[in-house]
């Protein structure tokens, strides 16, 4: 299973749309994660006609007309996904992630968590979980590029790639 994973679109405070590209991508994938900050319900639109499956969560700059919840989980090729924003201060952010995730793990397949909220896309072993963080889909300041990554998913091994521009 091919899944897309991006983050803090922020369309339209700081973007005016998602790139074509990262929309490809999300289309040509077989479900697609989105750990929050759409930032407007026209940007939460747009990842749902781009995407043949969804996985969201809210972030801190989400209205609450964009009906998602705060964690989300998805069970994909023999792995669980724990997707959760991370909002709050830099300061305790692996560790409220890391909480979210042991809360929704499961004992008979690994967890990963996906987070957001940073814009710095990063895969990092925390925990005793993998953590990943697709940066923000429309380098959204403070993000140095943008960026979202690529997940392939079977028999419980994932193999993660970043797509950067």
């Amino acid at each position: 299973m091919r899944i897309a994973v991006i983050s803090d679109t922020h369309v339209p405070s700081r973007a005016a749309s998602i790139p074509e590209w990262v929309r490809e991508e999300m289309a040509a994938s077989d479900h697609v994660i989105h750990a929050g900050d759409f930032d407007s319900p026209a940007a939460y639109e747009s990842v749902v006609d781009a995407s043949p499956a969804l996985t969201a969560v809210a972030g801190n700059m989400d209205p609450a007309s964009i009906d998602v919840p705060e964690v989300a989980t998805l069970d994909a090729g023999g792995v669980r996904f724990v997707v959760v924003h991370g909002t709050g201060d830099l300061d305790g952010y692996d560790d409220r992630v890391v909480a979210a995730v042991d809360d929704h793990a499961v004992d008979d397949r690994p967890t990963v968590g996906i987070s957001g909220h940073t814009h710095q896309r990063r895969d990092v072993e925390m925990g005793g979980y993998r953590l990943l963080n697709p940066g923000s889909a429309t380098g959204a300041d403070p993000a140095p590029e943008t960026s979202m990554l690529v997940v392939e998913v079977a028999d419980g091994e994932i193999a993660v790639e970043p797509r950067v521009e």
